[in-house]
């Protein structure tokens, strides 16, 4: 019999099988200050574009003092318990009622992590009778909710990314399936994928409602707080919001902190309260997250300017980019990934962050296979509402010096970028 440890050992996986190498700097890396365009990497100030904070709120001096004040009266103790035992409080319940008014839906459930949400949602939600048919770009949380699927294999479809008729094709199997063994069918899909930046077709995915039996679930993470006329997500902006069944999002991008909801019919939302396991046995959301987030959601409706002031970065960002040549995909959103197309292996990708970090002074994700084909560099820009024009064109010039570096073959051959006389 094979010791657990030792097979997996064996195999570090495509990511971590380079760990020692990476740990510290291109990966797990240590930002350092005040939340914001300008932080500290390795005792070197940066020019950063890798945080979610699209809003600026993570130091809105109105959220400080919010998040401040309810740490002092509070504590982040309580309330303690689950919320079905002893955690319920009314500013849980007020909280609910603000996001569901705010996405329209009727309800809202809160969720102490988006991630683990999200996916008890999905086990909650489905059964063994049931079919679902996902995007194949769907984040991380949507693969391993469904993985949870009590069915067993084959219960599941996956339909080519944003692709009508690769979804039309699968909801005809599905409906089969589903007809045969007495179940229904669950779509899912995001409102952004964080990736590409493409929007979900929500409104056409919406009108295959005429002619298909479905529930819609829509993760709108990156899309809550920018997307729409209000900030409400995608399916506004779309004007498609009746036609979502379930709404979910987190509160770790547009409103800067930690936890989410779920979103949708008052039946359905209160079924979820009663079966969703990951909240269940789970402490309740501290209170300080709780009153924080009403203040964030309170600036999110109240003052537009805020996501004014970060589809003006991202319009000088994106177009910027596609006027000096970069290849940006066909982003919709603020996300913006920049993809560098060649026959680049590990260690040119840690000579060019390296370069972009060190001598140029630009902080931005890096995604790399598998993520991204191999050969492919996709460099991740996340703007926000609290960067600058003069921060947009500091980074224009800094990617036409790398890309003309990466032309040359200037990294190539080098190996791994040596980062050690840059620890801390």
């Amino acid at each position: 019999m094979a010791d657990i440890f030792e097979r997996r050992l064996a195999n570090l996986g495509p990511l971590g099988q380079y760990s020692d190498k990476v740990h510290g700097y291109f990966a797990f890396p240590y930002l350092e200050g005040e939340i914001g365009p300008r932080m500290k990497f390795h005792g070197k100030q940066m020019l950063n574009w890798s945080l979610n904070n699209y809003l600026g709120l993570a130091n809105h001096p109105e959220v400080r003092k919010a998040d401040a004040e309810a740490a002092a009266e509070w504590g982040m103790a309580a309330p303690m318990g689950a919320r079905m035992m002893s955690g319920q409080t009314p500013y849980h319940e007020a909280l609910e009622r603000q996001l569901a008014d705010f996405v329209e839906k009727e309800d809202a459930f809160l969720l102490n992590f988006g991630y683990q949400g999200v996916m008890s949602t999905i086990e909650a939600i489905v059964d063994y009778k049931d079919i679902i048919v996902y995007d194949a770009e769907s984040h991380a949380c949507l693969i391993d909710g469904i993985r949870l699927h009590k069915a067993k294999l084959g219960k599941y479809f996956t339909f080519k990314h944003n692709d009508m008729e690769s979804l039309e094709k699968n909801l005809q199997r599905a409906t089969k399936l589903a007809d045969e063994q007495g179940g229904g069918v669950l779509v899912i899909t995001e409102g952004v994928f964080g990736m590409s930046g493409n929007i979900g077709k929500l409104d056409e995915i919406v009108a295959l409602k005429q002619k298909y039996n479905f529930r819609l679930l829509v993760d709108d993470a990156h899309g809550f707080g920018t997307m729409g006329k209000n900030g409400s997500g995608v399916a506004e902006h779309l004007g498609v919001q009746a036609g979502v069944d379930l709404h979910f999002s987190t509160f770790a991008k547009s409103m800067a902190s930690i936890g989410g909801f779920i979103a949708g019919p008052k039946a359905i939302i209160q079924y979820l309260r009663y079966n969703m396991r990951s909240q269940t046995y789970a402490k309740s959301l501290p209170m300080p997250l709780v009153l924080g987030a009403m203040k964030r959601l309170e600036l999110v409706r109240t003052q537009p300017e805020l996501r004014e002031n970060l589809w003006n970065i991202v319009r000088a960002v994106q177009n910027g980019l596609r006027e000096r040549g970069f290849d940006i995909g066909t982003t919709q959103s603020p996300v913006t990934p920049v993809f560098l197309h060649g026959q680049y292996d590990g260690s040119v990708v840690t000579q060019l962050v390296a370069d972009l970090r060190e001598n140029l002074g630009i902080f931005c994700s890096i995604v790399v296979y598998p993520v991204v084909p191999k050969g492919v560099i996709m460099l991740r820009i996340i703007p926000t509402a609290v960067h600058t024009l003069a921060d947009v064109e500091e980074t224009l010039d800094a990617f036409d010096i790398i890309q003309e570096k990466l032309t040359k073959g200037e990294y190539a051959n080098k190996g791994f970028a040596d980062v050690s006389k840059t620890a801390v």
